[in-house]
Parts: structure tokens; C-alpha cells; sequence
């Protein structure tokens, strides 16, 4: 990316979320729809495709970290005023272009996303948070999939990722309900990583973003695609895989540096080539 369109894109100012770029390699993505409790409507859902190209773009940014503005809510689901005038037609667009491929273009970024989750964290927000690598939450948070409340399924992935993530049982129990649980429960079952207290969440989160950057960025990216095709194939094909990925990560100048330093005992300085 140019530096004339990086520059554009931290001088854009965008209506429904903030989005800024740090000098450490961390980049925040914030949903900044408070009022309504930071819910995921089309102008929103744009404006984060915007963000995340210029975060796979920038070879700068290291880690992406998710949050909601307003300090009650993560993202407390989709807009239903938008959903709710949808035929068949509109909503098989929908899901091809701003609902499923939408959260799968989180899981997919070639570096690791965080949720920083306060407060709600309910259908289409629990969506995004199982797309993202790593859930970190306050122990005020909680968590949900209510589609059934309004006579939808979670369709953009809750019935594919919740199963792989917390097992088919509780995701059933779950969806089927509606109900929603607290951070402790989600602790339990593993819906997420970390719980802390809301005073403590964001010096976790960067914390732990700052060990991540020290790493290699390509390593990190190999990691997490193969982390990825363990979800999607066969334990020979995923091993496979794996084997391939170490085998180019050896190739680079990083594996050279990191060995290097390791035998040399100091830090390494990893750039990610």
C-alpha cells in the first residue's frame, strides 16, 4: 500500500466506528453505534470492510483488536429494522456479501484479531467474536445467539462456529433457548479465552497484543492458517499442511534471525520476510 492511500485511510473519518493505527503495530477497530448498542447495520458493516482492507494492506499493523464503544456493549446483534424488510432474494445477498462473508473476512486476515468484549456480545456480535482468533471479556459481559426470539437462525455462522467452539450440545441449548449466559459460564465452555474485570480488560488485551507483535509476522500467519484448515479438514490433510507451512516458514529471514538471536541470547528483531 502507497503511502498517499494509507494516509487516506487515517485521515477518513468514518460515521459508525473508529478506527486507528498505533506505532506499535496495534490497530483498533471500535463499533461506535453506543445508542444502539453498537448494532451491526449495513453503513456499519461497510465501514468495517473499509477498515479491515486497510488493515491487510498496511504490512505495519500486527494485530487487530475489536471492540464496542460506550462501555454496555460489544455489539448487541444485527439491525432488525434492516433485516426485517429483507424477501429470500435480499437475504441471499446478504449473506453472500455482508453477513457470512463478512465474518469470514475476519477469520481469514492474516493476523490474529482480538475481541475486546464489554458488556453485550449477542447474535450477530457473538458471530463476529467467534470469527475473531482470540475473546477477551469483561466479567460484566454477556453472551447470546437470540435469533430465535424473532424466528431466524444465526446466519452468519453461529450454527457452524458456536458447535465447533463450546461442542454440538451446548450450541444447541444455546440457540434453541436463546438464553444468554454470563462470562463465567463462557469461561466454562470456552466461548472465551480470558475473563477480567472491566477495569482490567484493556491492559490485558494490549498486553497481550504487544507479545504477539513481537513475534514473526509471517510465523504468525502460517500458524494461523493452518490453525484454520484443522477446522475445515481430515488430520492427515491438516498435518500435511502444517508440514508445507514450516517448511516455507523455513525459508525466510525471520527463521534465520529467530535461530540466530536464540544462539546469540538476545532478543530477535523479526521484520516479517
Amino acid at each position: 500500500m502507497g503511502r498517499k492511500r494509507e494516509k487516506d485511510f487515517m485521515n477518513m473519518e468514518y460515521k459508525k466506528i473508529i478506527y486507528k493505527k498505533k506505532d506499535d503495530g496495534i490497530a483498533q477497530m471500535i463499533i461506535n453505534r453506543p445508542e444502539k448498542r453498537n448494532a451491526l447495520n449495513r453503513a456499519t458493516r461497510l465501514e468495517m470492510i473499509d477498515a479491515l482492507e486497510d488493515a491487510t494492506g498496511d504490512s505495519s499493523v500486527k494485530v487487530l483488536i475489536i471492540s464496542g464503544a460506550g462501555g454496555k456493549s460489544f455489539i448487541a446483534g444485527s439491525d432488525l429494522t434492516e433485516l426485517s424488510a429483507f424477501g429470500p432474494l435480499e437475504m441471499e445477498k446478504f449473506m453472500a456479501t455482508i453477513a457470512q462473508q463478512f465474518y469470514t473476512r475476519f477469520e481469514q486476515l492474516d493476523k490474529p484479531v482480538i475481541a475486546m468484549i464489554d458488556g453485550l456480545c449477542l447474535g450477530g456480535g457473538l458471530e463476529l467474536a467467534l470469527a475473531c482468533d482470540i475473546r477477551i471479556a469483561s466479567d460484566s459481559s454477556r453472551f447470546g445467539q437470540p435469533e430465535t426470539f424473532v424466528g431466524i437462525i444465526p446466519g452468519g455462522g453461529g450454527t457452524q462456529r458456536l458447535p465447533r467452539m463450546v461442542g454440538v450440545g451446548k450450541a444447541k441449548e444455546l440457540i434453541f433457548t436463546g438464553n444468554m449466559i454470563d462470562a463465567r459460564e463462557a469461561l466454562r465452555i470456552g466461548l472465551i479465552n480470558q475473563m477480567v474485570s472491566t477495569d482490567e480488560l484493556e491492559e490485558v488485551v494490549m498486553s497481550m497484543a504487544k507479545q504477539i507483535v513481537e513475534k514473526s509476522p509471517l510465523v504468525i500467519k502460517w500458524a494461523k492458517k493452518a490453525m484454520n484448515a484443522s477446522q475445515e479438514t481430515s488430520l492427515s490433510m491438516g498435518l500435511s499442511y502444517e508440514a508445507l507451512a514450516e517448511c516455507l516458514v523455513m525459508s525466510s529471514k525471520d527463521t534465520k534471525e529467530g535461530m540466530k538471536a536464540f544462539f546469540e541470547k538476545r532478543k530477535p528483531q523479526f521484520k516479517g520476510e
